[in-house]
């Protein structure tokens, strides 16, 4: 019977799971390392929703329209991207400037997320690797104590398991994490394209210079997956 001490060996689990967060660290800047630890704590918040945003944007708009562009200066603005627009428009911005800078915020925003997914898809791609030597140490002492029968079944666990929590991890861990990063990456992406248009509409009507509609956005590229 298969119990939780038999699938337990602490030298594999150490060799796997320290030799993979070594290559994640070695291969990853440090400020992408950071936000892909801290992209897992919003990993259960529900679907991103930009009504909220649009709704603020016309009562915003309704604000202007009635007490001057200036009157927004004094209004509070959660969101950070609908509160970089509106200080542009306070601030005299164009429509096409606003609409510039929406689309470099949400740009980098894009780029933010599918770092944080690339990390997650690169533990994934490290873990069975990392299992592999794992085994090749295992089989390694093995072969140097075969006059030892007592050390043998330890070598050998650690040998078989490595490359088990190798697979365990990159398939049940790593690799859904990263996937569940991409698909909120894209939901929000598409959800953040819904601002612009208001902000540029605002932004023609308080500076009306004449507004030029910017290039597309280009759309998440998913990250190489795990083997």
């Amino acid at each position: 019977m298969i119990t939780s001490d038999l699938l337990f060996d602490p030298v594999a689990l150490a060799i796997v799971g320290g030799g993979t967060a070594l290559a994640v660290v070695l291969r990853t800047p440090a400020r992408d390392l950071g936000r892909a630890l801290a992209a897992v704590t919003i990993l259960g918040r529900a679907r991103f929703d930009a009504d909220p945003l649009l709704q603020q944007i016309t009562a915003l708009s309704r604000i202007a329209k009635r007490h001057g562009v200036m009157a927004l200066d004094r209004s509070v603005i959660t969101d950070n991207d609908v509160a970089a627009g509106i200080a542009a428009i306070v601030d005299g911005g164009t429509a096409n400037s606003v609409a510039t800078l929406v689309q470099h915020r949400r740009r980098a925003r894009i780029e933010r997320h599918v770092a944080a997914a690339d990390v997650w898809a690169g533990a994934a791609e490290a873990a069975p690797a990392m299992g592999m030597v794992g085994t090749l140490i295992g089989l390694a002492q093995m072969f140097a104590t075969m006059n030892n029968p007592d050390a043998i079944g330890g070598a050998m666990a650690v040998a078989l398991l490595a490359t088990l929590y190798g697979a365990l991890l990159a398939n049940l861990v790593f690799m859904p994490i990263a996937n569940r990063l991409r698909a909120q990456g894209r939901t929000e992406a598409f959800e953040r394209a819904r601002i612009e248009a208001p902000l540029v509409a605002l932004a023609e009507r308080e500076t009306p210079r004449g507004y030029v509609a910017p290039t597309p956005l280009p759309t998440l590229v998913p990250a190489v997956s795990a083997a």
